[in-house]
């Protein structure tokens, strides 16, 4: 019997001493529900606990990383907004909790990263992203406040000018782009992807772990002081963009497949 917990939505499996998270819809994209956004909080509980890995690596099954929110969850989560509520204190311990992992967090950004898909590859320590990769965070293009961890880590990554430029825009980057401007580590070949995630975790894992893990908590404390001081106002904010006329036309706009006209 495997020692590792089953999910729905995500699949965990083990290579020695990596632990490998993979957000497992293909069919959509790993467009985020409400069970993958429960499983992904479960699932990185179980990471940060588990004494058999030093190592985690998250990735998406198929050919995106994922595709954000899942349209159907977003439209049902803005006609219930009382919903929201759940979703907004499991957004906060999925955000706490890869900050409170002390173990590395690679990822492995095997296609597109959009709204929470970014956040999630933005909040892993060091990213190596295909070619054909895009991310971004275009909340705003809904009518939503980047309130689930955007407006905390693209400004760490890249600076508050530019993480402000993207954010305000919703605007999609290359990872060509995003290498270039820091945002993510490494723009690689997806035939070449695997090799160097592999041979990156593999050098870890060859690491004196008690000084690399103690590393990562060190350069994470300003990280987490940060989150901590704006993640609840971000979270409300966003709360009350759920429930905003702007959101019912960005969705409205996003299915009709065309511009949407918001009214403030």
């Amino acid at each position: 019997m495997s020692d590792l917990p089953s999910f729905s939505t995500i699949e965990l499996s083990r290579r020695g001493r990596l632990l490998k998270l993979t957000l497992n819809r293909p069919d959509a994209m790993n467009a985020v529900n409400l069970a993958l956004h429960d499983d992904l909080a479960a699932a990185l509980w179980f990471a940060q606990c588990d004494t058999l890995s030093d190592v985690l690596m998250i990735t998406g099954a198929g050919r995106a990383f994922s595709a954000g929110g899942d349209l159907d969850h977003i439209a049902n989560s803005a006609a219930h907004p009382h919903l929201f509520d759940h979703e907004a204190q499991v957004a906060k311990r999925i955000i706490y909790t890869m900050l409170d992992i002390d173990k590395p967090i690679v990822c492995r950004l095997n296609g597109h990263a959009v709204g929470l898909g970014a956040t999630i590859a933005l909040f892993c320590d060091v990213i190596f992203a295909s070619e054909k990769a895009k991310i971004g965070d275009p909340h705003v293009g809904l009518g939503l406040v980047a309130g689930d961890g955007g407006a905390i880590i693209w400004a760490q990554r890249i600076g508050l000018g530019r993480a402000k430029e993207y954010l305000l825009t919703g605007e999609i980057l290359s990872a060509s782009k995003a290498a270039e401007i820091g945002l993510v580590n490494h723009c690689l070949p997806l035939d070449e992807l695997d090799g160097a995630v592999d041979a990156f975790c593999d050098k870890l894992l060859a690491g004196a772990m008690g000084a690399i893990k103690a590393t990562k908590v060190l350069t994470n404390m300003e990280l987490k002081r940060i989150a901590h001081s704006v993640m609840e106002a971000g979270i409300a904010m966003e709360s009350v963009s759920v429930r905003s006329a702007d959101h019912l036309e960005g969705i409205a706009a996003l299915r009709e497949k065309r511009a949407p006209k918001f009214g403030n």
